[in-house]
């Protein structure tokens, strides 16, 4: 059985300093805490290599590495963080250290008891993924105007799908960023834009991965 830590512990996969790829905070400098560990199996997933392994770690010796690294921007990721109970513990711990602390999430875990102070980066599964059924739909009428949507596009039936949740949960008029990303690889960036200027509400935005496009030949974190 995979090793999930504790309360007060994390298996961690990597911890490293580099550009945020994604969102709208992409291009800034961002500490990545990459947790071990997921219960998806999406098709285009590009950090498999966190699926196992790690090294279990005390949330308080995690949180001092990051405060040595000097970047006052953290993104706790995976995997899927939110599978680990000590990635609230630790979440808790960097916005206690006065990081601006996001979470990205694959939005099959109950968000609620996350820190408030936490941006939330759900990614809700859209068809092509194949984790349609996974998704924990709740979490979208939990989100606030400072959270970010994700949804990863291959074709025209995902992008269908993303809009009726956004209608559906009026995440449109909750006001929070909605980001399409093209499928890497199974969707040309082009034709999404095209789709994006059919959509009326003004929080869509396309959603290119920087760090594909600056460190292509890279296999695994940016």
């Amino acid at each position: 059985m995979r090793d999930r830590g504790s309360p007060s512990e994390v298996v961690l996969s990597e911890l490293y300093v580099s550009l945020q790829g994604e969102g709208t905070r992409a291009g800034r400098r961002c500490a990545f805490v990459r947790l071990t560990g997921c219960g998806l199996r999406c098709r285009w997933c590009d950090t498999a290599y966190a699926f196992e392994g790690g090294e279990r770690r005390p949330v308080a010796e995690v949180v001092a590495e990051v405060l040595s690294l000097g970047v006052p921007l953290v993104l706790i990721t995976g995997g899927e963080p939110l599978e680990q109970p000590g990635c609230f513990a630790l979440a808790e711990a960097l916005c206690d250290a006065g990081f601006e602390l996001l979470v990205e999430t694959g939005g099959h875990v109950p968000t609620r008891a996350l820190d408030p102070r936490a941006v939330r980066i759900l990614d809700v599964k859209c068809p092509g993924s194949g984790m349609q059924r996974r998704n924990h739909l709740p979490n979208l009428g939990d989100l606030r105007p400072c959270d970010e949507v994700k949804f990863v596009v291959a074709d025209r039936e995902d992008f269908d799908y993303a809009r009726a949740r956004i209608e559906e949960y009026r995440l449109d008029a909750l006001g929070c960023p909605l980001l399409f990303s093209p499928a890497h690889g199974e969707l040309e960036p082009a034709r999404l834009a095209a789709w994006l200027q059919e959509l009326p509400f003004p929080q869509a935005r396309l959603n290119l991965q920087l760090h594909k496009i600056l460190w292509p030949e890279r296999a695994r974190g940016v």
